[in-house]
């Protein structure tokens, strides 16, 4: 099963599956079925290798493990034995490596004046030099921005693995306990000692499925008060939706600055003054079953510029999307050029630089 859109014919392939746990809720799949709609299964090298073998010079998969994009070329390559879980493990870190591209030369890694990393604006991917035997020189061009060095290439490593010693994927159990990073110049670290099982003999599948619709609105507070503005706006929100009986599925606010990454405990805890921020912005979200009970909300929250407490501005409610084809705009009145498209019940003003104003 590569991918494919959910039908009546279709739904049988997953029937199979109904009573396997979904690894976010415990939940089984059974309790989705009603709402499937899509279902991909990542896959492995198998296929690269088959189109490799075919004197393919682009291969184009469906859903496939990130790591087996490069496994499958050194697979093809180096004429490597698809049951040498070893050499497959070796070759699962270097797509490891490079499959969140520019992170192992420093993107998502600098931490000004912790960890800095140079010339981010310039910032090129990384080259990793395959050995035979599957050790990995990790490098990038020295014109390029960023740096590759044992504490960047160790930081992707451990990037979501979940468990080193098990990093499962549709071509191996891969083993990442034992492997050694040494710098052996500027830019260019050795990485080797993986390991490997056999693999589990399952696929991971993310499976898609209707489940509502998802607002968000937003509205900021700043000056003396901020906070209790702001939480002060949350109540209204919170009292309004109950007298109007809006059925919300699931509601969240936050107060952007003060406890939105952290939420309220750990918030508290490394802010000492955390009710007196000179600025909070007020983030209401929502999940429910239609878009008439999202747009409420959204109507809401939008209702607090003139209707909430003092000093409130910048809010962001729910906006509605329309989409118009190029052919179909035409040139405003200051144009000397009109278009042979007819009119629109609206003037689109000029930004044209062969149009004079």
């Amino acid at each position: 099963m590569l991918t494919h859109a959910w039908s009546k014919e279709r739904s049988g392939e997953t029937n199979r599956y109904l009573t396997f746990p979904l690894i976010e809720t415990g939940q089984t799949l059974e309790t989705l079925q009603p709402f499937l709609i899509s279902a991909n299964a990542y896959l492995g090298t198998q296929g690269i290798v088959q189109a490799l073998q075919n004197g393919a010079d682009v291969v184009m998969t469906g859903r496939v493990a990130d790591p087996s994009l490069v496994l499958g070329p050194l697979l093809f390559e180096f004429g490597w034995d698809a049951e040498n879980y070893d050499l497959l493990g070796k070759g699962t870190l270097a797509g490891h490596l490079l499959e969140c591209g520019a992170q192992v030369t420093g993107g998502y890694y600098a931490d000004p004046g912790y960890k800095d990393v140079p010339d981010l604006a310039n910032l090129g991917f990384p080259i990793a030099e395959v050995a035979e035997n599957g050790d990995v020189l990790l490098t990038k061009l020295a014109e390029a921005g960023g740096m590759v060095t044992p504490g960047t290439v160790k930081e992707q490593i451990v990037y979501e693995i979940h468990d080193p010693c098990n990093y499962l994927t549709p071509d191996v159990i891969a083993d990442f306990s034992q492997v050694t990073v040494k710098e052996v110049a500027p830019n260019r670290v050795q990485v080797s000692g993986t390991g490997g099982k056999a693999r589990s003999g399952s696929y991971k599948a993310s499976i898609g499925y209707r489940d509502g619709f998802l607002v968000e609105g937003e509205i900021s507070y700043g000056g003396s008060g901020a906070y209790q503005r702001a939480h002060l706006a949350r109540e209204i929100v919170e009292q309004r939706l109950a007298m109007l009986g809006v059925p919300v599925q699931e509601l969240r606010f936050d107060y952007i600055g003060v406890n939105a990454l952290y939420h309220d405990t750990l918030s508290q805890a490394i802010t000492e003054h955390w009710r007196d921020v000179p600025e909070v912005r007020l983030r209401v979200a929502a999940r429910t079953a239609t878009r008439a009970d999202a747009e409420h909300l959204s109507n809401e929250v939008e209702t607090l510029y003139t209707n909430g407490p003092a000093g409130g501005g910048g809010e962001s409610p729910l906006a509605p999307c329309a989409f118009v084809p190029r052919s179909q705009l035409h040139r405003g009145p200051a144009c000397e050029k009109p278009s042979p498209s007819p009119p629109l019940p609206f003037n689109v003003p000029c930004r044209s630089q062969d149009c004079q104003r």
